[in-house]
């Protein structure tokens, strides 16, 4: 097929709003309660191993994995469990969730010891104890990354430290605060993977972290940092490969098909930390940010906060909250609840006014092409919808609408505001049940 990245675009100039970039982080305090969802990750679920009345410290394994696509699930305070709850996550998927009542005291687990790796089978068993996970929003698990196929054929680690959502600058301060051990971590996995390149691939409009990282690995020919373009979506791991590599990942294919590992910042950083302490993933930065936030930050969070905890530190909201957004505004998932738990993918919490949380109504497309010339995948938005509509699955085929990485970018251009980014996710629902919507 012809490359998917041949159009002159590449996506969208959204506005960066990155308020927080200059903010240090900020530990929040313990929360009254944790709440702990059994799944926090691509893949299958955890299975709780802890049950009502249970003593547990900080590090402690919750949940345990459901599979090897899976990752376990630690608490991030000692205290004594609650019980076992249903919580309903935003998608409407009902989930098995951990309760923890903090003793204040925050123990670390006594088992908990910095692991031996001398090889890449021990990298592996690493990143599952650490319960590591994508940090950037997917939530893929790293141990499952870490084993391709053919892992001979991979060559080259790319990270991700793009951030090209607005407000977000969680992954900047990662840079700039925990240099150290996102250096170290790229090291164990260039090391024991058995790589040649490692490729830092930073947006411009983070210069600091882009200075840090040249000053850090200047002189050595296997790094390289790569500034890239402040342009929307530069983060999307396959735009990311071919910026970085000039390498495209074949369609249906996955990263290391084209001979990289993909991995953000946060989450290299993340496993540095673990190979240093034998501290599992039990906290997480995050940017709280948005018109109804009172003062912005970024915030260290113990995973199962409760958001409304976390608005509080930060000054309470103002106005009527319209929408509150787990991620940046672009990809971001809204929830229903201030009630809802800060999780392992979460990187931003964000909440907006009624006005501005409020969707414009669409008007009939204008055929302008806006749409065609922003997608960074090179697909045709309009023409994807049109064919859903007509329910023709030959041409979604034909269209790639697979391709889709839901970036929302078609959306975000469109003049006459059309939900596209929304048809094109149920578009690529059609194509992969045959035309059943």
């Amino acid at each position: 097929m012809p490359s998917i990245f041949t159009r002159r675009a590449q996506g969208a100039h959204v506005p960066h709003n990155k308020n927080t970039a200059g903010k240090a982080t900020e530990k929040m305090p313990l929360p009254a309660k944790i709440i702990l969802p059994m799944q926090q990750h691509i893949g299958a679920p955890c299975a709780p191993v802890v049950q009502k009345g249970d003593t547990v410290y900080v590090g402690s394994v919750v949940g345990k994995a459901g599979g090897f696509v899976s990752a376990d699930i630690h608490s991030g305070v000692s205290g004594t469990v609650d019980g076992i709850e249903t919580l309903r996550f935003p998608n409407g998927a009902l989930v098995s969730s951990v309760v923890i009542i903090p003793d204040g005291a925050q123990t670390p687990d006594p088992e908990l010891k910095a692991p031996v790796v001398t090889d890449a089978k021990g990298l592996i068993e690493a990143a599952q104890k650490c319960g590591l996970v994508g940090l950037g929003g997917a939530g893929f698990p790293t141990a499952v990354k870490f084993s391709p196929k053919n892992p001979e054929a991979v060559d080259t680690l790319v990270i991700n430290g793009a951030e090209c959502e607005p407000y977000i600058t969680a992954d900047n301060r990662e840079f700039l605060e925990c240099s150290d051990t996102v250096i170290s971590g790229i090291a164990a996995v260039k090391k024991y993977l058995n790589l040649k390149k490692v490729v830092i691939g930073i947006e411009r409009n983070k210069p600091e972290a882009i200075d840090m990282m040249f000053s850090l690995t200047n002189g050595d020919a296997d790094y390289k940092v790569m500034p890239l373009d402040s342009l929307y979506p530069q983060g999307a791991e396959k735009v990311l490969i071919e910026k970085c590599t000039g390498r495209e990942v074949p369609r249906g294919g996955l990263p290391a098909d084209a001979g990289v590992i993909v991995m953000n910042v946060t989450t290299v950083s993340t496993l540095g930390k673990y190979l240093k302490t034998g501290m599992p993933l039990t906290t997480k930065r995050l940017t709280i940010d948005g018109s109804c936030v009172n003062e912005a930050k970024n915030v260290e969070v113990i995973i199962g906060t409760p958001i409304i905890d976390v608005l509080n530190f930060c000054g309470g909201v103002k106005d009527e909250v319209g929408k509150i957004i787990m991620g940046g505004p672009m990809m971001g998932t809204a929830v229903l609840s201030a009630d809802f738990p800060i999780i392992k993918q979460n990187n931003a919490i964000l909440a907006f006014n009624e006005k501005e949380a409020k969707l414009a109504e669409p008007t009939p497309c204008v055929r302008c092409g806006r749409c065609l010339n922003a997608c960074p995948m090179g697909l045709s938005p309009v023409e994807i919808v049109s064919a859903f509509e007509k329910n023709d699955v030959e041409d979604l085929n034909a269209l790639m609408t697979d391709l889709c990485i839901g970036c929302g970018t078609c959306s975000f251009v469109c003049p006459t505001k059309r939900p596209l980014a929304q048809t094109m996710s149920l578009a690529k629902i059609a194509q992969r049940n045959g035309g059943k919507k």
